[in-house]
């Protein structure tokens, strides 16, 4: 099985809400919310990815903030292959009022995200556990949240 390595990006704005992108693809039946963030590119590291990931994405070119977790799983995305998948989650903080935009995506992300939106916990909580992908971004979050009001 292949191995995959992936940069996730966790981004909170001032107001502590969380931005997630909404995935519709053919390995699951309904769409589902995910940090922005993607594969290495090969010679790439983890940060690099991060921070290339950020502005592809959205347009951001926010500092990468600490390494929050690391997970390993088994998965597929949109058009490829079941492959372990070797995650790792950071943090960037932004200003409230900062604009995100599909600077440059690629084919895939133009095909397979729907939407972005900015969550709070508690609009997480009304989505439901099976929104999210993976389903630990709620805990995640909370992790964080929990660190800034320990500040």
């Amino acid at each position: 099985m292949k191995t995959r390595q992936c940069s996730r990006l966790m981004i909170v704005n001032g107001q502590d809400e969380l931005l997630l992108f909404q995935y519709k693809d053919e390995h699951k039946s309904e769409p589902f919310w995910a940090t922005a963030g993607g594969e290495l590119k090969e010679g790439e590291s983890y940060l690099d990815a991060a921070k290339r990931e950020l502005y592809e994405e959205t347009g951001l070119t926010n500092e990468i903030g600490e390494l929050l977790m690391e997970r390993e799983d088994i998965f597929a995305v949109a058009r490829s292959t079941p492959a372990k998948w070797q995650e790792k989650y950071y943090l960037v903080g932004c200003a409230s009022n900062c604009k995100v935009f599909a600077a440059q995506w690629t084919e895939e992300e133009k095909s397979t995200i729907q939407k972005w939106k900015w969550w709070s916990r508690k609009e997480m909580d009304q989505a439901g556990m099976d929104s999210f992908k993976p389903d630990c971004l709620p805990a995640l979050f909370d992790k964080i949240l929990n660190s800034k009001s320990n500040v």
